[in-house]
């Protein structure tokens, strides 16, 4: 009997199966919701995918497993830990160039990778996986304290995407007559695409040392650092321009799922007074035991919503982001105002209620920051002038059908704390909130004073998206 040798080129069975249900669970540990079905459909995916053509690959699994495109960049990379491109794939006739003392010669190998990334078919044919794993293994390879390393800097430093650029414009427009007085490499359109390789090769490098290093360290270790987190979770305080941009694409989907919330719970909790004589005319049936409770006719008021902001600079990305999200559940509200201090406090209702796109959000911030009388004093925040000052003159703004929300660190430069102030603003509201952006154990720690505000208003932390979502769902008044 004649037995076929396995394909080495195909995966076991059992293997396959590990790989998919440990992906799905690193899915699930950064807070991508895969259930059950979703796994199924993806393991019937791969039964028909060329797995080999890794780029449909991740397509299925993207289709199937994904119900938000903006995880996107982290299943993207979690694919790339799990799904890695093979060494053979990376294997070739591609080698870096050396010079007379057999070191790297960096000059000859730029020109080398403008030449690769010039060409349009050498993404098809292989040799940009194999320019890139070249990069790496010889410009991107030094000697670390627990040995053998690589680093998506200084392997990019040494190609120079800025000089590259040009060479790569340069390439792109060999053989292209040119008019007099024109160099090769000015046309604005290969400029423009050579700028998009330099982007490509630079994420290809980022792939590529993180698959290294993940053979080296491990994948759970490479992935806690390697993997962004979703936008939903990255901390206002710690995010960058990129990540609030991130943050930015999610308001409207929160905004869409808590304006539902409030729908249905003002459908459910609002029930008319008790109609007296339908009561009584339907006890008749029961012998004049009013046993069942007839009610009027609903009619329920949108409650209204008054907003105190912190906008100095070290809460400036939560405040935009949670006024934001306010203002796309405006709706929810009869009327919503908005107040806004550093050390002083003013209405700023008027700079958000503008006609204009939605994407005009940060312009309107910009002018409020700009012309609102907000800062008066030394530019620190000062929440106890603040309060006084709100106490003082927007106390009218206030009402027992209203709700209040404080958005801060209440961080007080070592000021008066103003606690009388802030126990006036409660009393006159049926609703009073404190969102904090801070980490809860690092209130009343330097010059917080979270816990004596926390004692006359409900303080909640509130450090990424995910957290001020859930508060507000479950907080605001219907």
């Amino acid at each position: 009997m004649v037995t076929t040798p396995p394909d080495p080129a195909v995966p076991p069975i059992q293997e396959l199966i590990d790989t998919l249900t440990g992906f799905v669970e690193d899915l699930r540990r950064r807070g991508i919701v895969v259930g059950p079905s979703n796994l199924i459909d993806a393991a019937r995916a791969m039964e028909v995918l060329d797995l080999l053509d890794r780029g449909s690959l991740r397509e299925g699994l993207a289709a199937t497993l994904l119900s938000d495109p903006l995880h996107r960049d982290t299943f993207d990379l979690c694919f790339e830990l799990w799904f890695p491109l093979g060494n053979t794939a990376r294997a070739g006739a591609i080698a870096v160039p050396l010079d007379a003392d057999g070191e790297p010669d960096v000059q000859a190998l730029r020109q080398l990778t403008a030449d690769v990334l010039a060409d349009e078919e050498a993404m098809a044919d292989g040799r940009f996986d194999q320019l890139v794993a070249a990069i790496v293994a010889t410009v991107g390879r030094y000697e670390s304290a627990r040995g053998e390393s690589y680093s998506v800097y200084q392997a990019m430093s040494q190609i120079s995407p800025q000089t590259l650029i040009a060479r790569i414009a340069a390439s792109m427009a060999a053989g292209i007559p040119r008019d007099e007085g024109r160099r090769a490499g000015d046309d604005e359109l290969n400029r423009r695409a050579a700028r998009d390789a330099t982007v490509r090769l630079r994420a290809a490098v980022e792939t590529e040392v993180q698959r290294r290093m993940a053979a080296l360290r491990g994948r759970e270790e490479v992935g806690a650092y390697a993997v962004p987190k979703l936008a939903e979770q990255i901390d206002f305080f710690s995010a960058n321009p990129q990540d609030m941009a991130k943050l930015r694409k999610t308001v409207d989907p929160i905004a869409r799922l808590l304006a539902s919330k409030l729908e249905f719970r003002r459908r459910r909790n609002h029930r008319g007074a008790v109609d007296i004589r339908s009561t009584l005319r339907a006890s008749m049936s029961t012998g004049g035991v009013p046993i069942e409770l007839r009610h009027r006719k609903p009619r329920p008021g949108k409650p209204e919503l008054v907003v105190i902001c912190d906008v100095s600079g070290s809460v400036a990305g939560f405040s935009a982001f949670t006024l934001q999200l306010v203002y796309a559940l405006r709706q929810q509200f009869s009327h919503v105002r908005v107040f806004a201090f550093i050390d002083t406090v003013d209405e700023v209702t008027d700079y958000f209620d503008r006609s204009g796109a939605e994407d005009q959000f940060g312009e309107r911030m910009a002018t409020m920051l700009r012309e609102a009388r907000i800062s008066t004093r030394d530019g620190h925040s000062d929440y106890g002038h603040m309060l006084r000052g709100f106490a003082e003159n927007h106390l009218d703004s206030l009402t027992h059908r209203g709700a209040l929300l404080i958005l801060g660190d209440a961080r007080n430069n070592y000021a008066l704390s103003s606690v009388d102030a802030l126990e006036k603003l409660r009393e006159r509201v049926r609703n009073a909130y404190w969102l904090n952006p801070e980490r809860r154990e690092n209130w009343d720690t330097g010059d917080s004073i979270a816990g004596r505000y926390g004692e006359v208003i409900d303080m909640f932390e509130c450090r990424n998206a995910e957290q001020l979502g859930a508060v507000i769902g479950n907080l605001l008044p219907v």
